[in-house]
């Protein structure tokens, strides 16, 4: 997830780089402090999934900057300001939400959390997961995962080949993994199309290992389970 903040005020955007830093640590923040700057970069190749904007900057204020963002991408606008009233043109670039400084933490965490969920839903179901593990980066196909527990303040991703741990919430891998996976309990995230039996406590994956099924869950897994197979 890139995420850049455009604001000509040095305070500004270390308020906001502050809270990223937070609640959203695993984000690749971009500062900016002219929106020429931040056009410049996007012409050259960045591309950021979330954008927030002041509105009141000299030269190319947060207005311009956003119509012409909007000719070169279909990046999330969250528009910063000191007077609430300007936000009202800013919903003219289709803008998702505004912010009033001194930014809010709480508020910024609730905004920014609706945008992500926004990205994710845009680009639909991860194909591959990017995961660092013993201090390198690796691209893991979706399709190999059979299923994910969770460790504590990490993840063990369980693959046809492998078992990897590295830093991760299960809550945001159920979001980006899509309709395919299933939240089969609290502790285990398990891939549909891994699934080769079940009964009312337990799900058998293709390797022949069994992990947990929640009593509360089984009724919904098995629907789940049934529309996956069908849609195949």
């Amino acid at each position: 997830m890139k995420i850049a903040i455009c604001d000509e005020e040095t305070r500004g955007r270390e308020r906001i780089r502050t809270l990223l830093d937070k609640e959203f640590s695993g984000a690749q923040t971009s500062e900016f402090d002219s929106g020429m700057k931040l056009i410049e970069a996007v012409v050259e190749g960045y591309q950021p999934d979330i954008v927030l904007l002041d509105i009141a900057m000299e030269g190319m204020n947060g207005m311009e900057t956003a119509r012409k963002l909007r000719s070169l991408s279909d990046v999330i606008l969250i528009f910063v300001t000191r007077v609430k009233e300007q936000v009202f043109q800013a919903f003219d670039v289709g803008a998702f939400h505004y912010l009033v400084k001194p930014v809010d933490e709480g508020k910024l965490k609730e905004v920014l959390s609706r945008a992500v969920k926004e990205v994710e839903k845009r680009a639909g179901p991860a194909k591959f997961l990017l995961i660092k593990t013993v201090g390198k980066y690796r691209k893991i196909p979706v399709e190999d995962i059979l299923y994910i527990e969770n460790s504590g303040r990490k993840v063990i991703l369980h693959t046809r080949t492998e078992q990897l741990e590295y830093y991760e919430r299960m809550n945001h891998l159920e979001e980006i993994l899509g309709e395919g996976f299933f939240r089969c309990h609290r502790g285990y995230l398990v891939a549909l199309a891994a699934v080769s039996g079940y009964d009312s406590t337990s799900i058998t994956v293709t390797d022949g290992e069994k992990i947990y099924l929640s009593k509360q869950k089984y009724a919904e897994f098995v629907r789940r389970c049934s529309r996956f197979m069908q849609g195949r």
